[in-house]
């Protein structure tokens, strides 16, 4: 087929053309065990037919009506965000960068408002991922997705993740927000210990800094709770939500307080297509499906199930040293020997019919769906055992 899109990205020699559940065919009518989850988006799986309803539904009452007005989709979703979590106040928006730029945008003005202009540093983790907008780019600390856009945007300030003592070091009065993601997806599903997270809740009331949790990737359900700061009991004073919160249909979300929010007066901030009534009645569907015992107590059997499978895959091929993460975010971390080669085993795994994503150069990532069966975990790992296996015949053979 001939590709009429910018090379920015490099596609799967495969197009899928269909998918129901954690099952995809390509336009070959080849199946596929879907283990990415459309990297943690599709949470409750391909067409779920309540998600399929509920856009129906809307879409033969109304698409858009502008941010002139609200609408009743938009407020029932965020009354449910709301209830459920810190917050006070919901920002929409479609994506994860923009909910991110949105809440650095509110860090910085809340602190202009209360502290003055100098009052603007932001200090972001090493290998973080924020989005893909300057801003937010230049806030993730990996010079890989920046550079080539210089000049940046100044005033931010890279720490080592999970380090107590340089993230002391490095804030001061001029501070104005702390961003860290409660697990770093993108740089190899790293959680934040409990005491990071308390450390920098400590830090940011003594400097009067807005902490920023970044849930994009770990919110909606993945861990096992509804968002991850609900593990280790710290609040953030913002956080921000994408990915699964539309299961598939874009939208992202910015939460805060009523005392953070207030900085974002009419006109300082804005978005055409957020709040959009297609994507909140979706997300609407998403959270009470989500949000509910029985599907985080599945989230948390079934991760602990394919988290078993992995780590007993790994001692019997010798490819992977460890096996970590929360719920269904899961990181397969190579042995030495195999450290730079996740992207070939992610090609071959989807050569067998498996889809999977990598987290760097060294780790596999699996984020399927929060209603993962076990016929799926179990065909899953045995695709992944066969490629594996081809792979290291390759390597034994080169």
């Amino acid at each position: 087929m001939q590709n009429y899109i910018t090379p920015n990205f490099s596609f799967a020699p495969v197009i899928p053309e269909r998918a129901s559940g954690s099952r995809v065919w390509d336009t070959e009518g080849r199946e596929y065990i879907d283990l990415a989850g459309g990297i943690a988006v599709n949470a409750l799986g391909h067409c779920h037919p309540e998600l399929v309803e509920a856009l129906t539904r809307q879409a033969q009452k109304m698409w858009h009506v502008s941010n002139l007005y609200t609408t009743r989709a938009a407020q029932e979703l965020a009354q449910k965000l709301v209830e459920h979590t810190f917050a006070d106040k919901v920002f929409f928006c479609n994506s994860g960068a923009e909910a991110n730029e949105a809440a650095l945008k509110l860090a910085r003005k809340y602190a202009r408002d209360h502290y003055g202009a100098e009052k603007n540093e932001i200090i972001a983790c090493v290998n973080a991922f924020h989005g893909r907008t300057l801003f937010t780019v230049s806030v993730g600390g990996q010079p890989k997705y920046s550079r080539d856009f210089a000049p940046l945007p100044p005033g931010i300030t890279h720490v080592p993740f999970n380090d107590i003592a340089a993230l002391e070091a490095a804030i001061s009065d001029t501070t104005c927000a702390v961003i860290i993601e409660p697990i770093q997806g993108e740089s190899g599903v790293l959680p934040a210990t409990a005491e990071y997270l308390q450390a920098a809740r400590r830090l940011c009331d003594r400097h009067k800094a807005c902490l920023i949790f970044d849930e994009v990737q770990t919110g909606m359900g993945r861990t096992g709770k509804l968002f991850a700061y609900q593990h280790s009991g710290v609040t953030p004073d913002i956080m921000t939500s994408a990915k699964a919160l539309g299961c598939g249909f874009p939208i992202g979300a910015m939460l805060t307080t009523e005392k953070t929010a207030a900085s974002f007066g009419p006109g300082t901030h804005g978005t055409t297509f957020g709040g959009n009534p297609l994507a909140c009645a979706v997300g609407s569907k998403a959270f009470d499906i989500i949000n509910t015992p029985q599907t985080l107590a599945h989230v948390k059997q079934q991760g602990e199930k394919l988290k078993q499978a992995l780590m007993r895959l790994g001692e019997e091929t010798g490819v992977f040293q460890t096996v970590r993460g929360e719920g269904l975010l899961i990181g397969c971390v190579l042995a030495d020997q195999y450290a730079g080669k996740a992207g070939e085993i992610n090609a071959l795994a989807l050569a067998h019919g498996l889809m999977i994503l990598v987290a760097g150069t060294d780790v596999l990532r699996l984020a399927p769906s929060l209603l993962v069966t076990d016929e799926d975990i179990e065909a899953g790992v045995a695709k992944l055992r066969a490629a594996l296996q081809e792979w290291l015949q390759v390597c034994s053979k080169a």
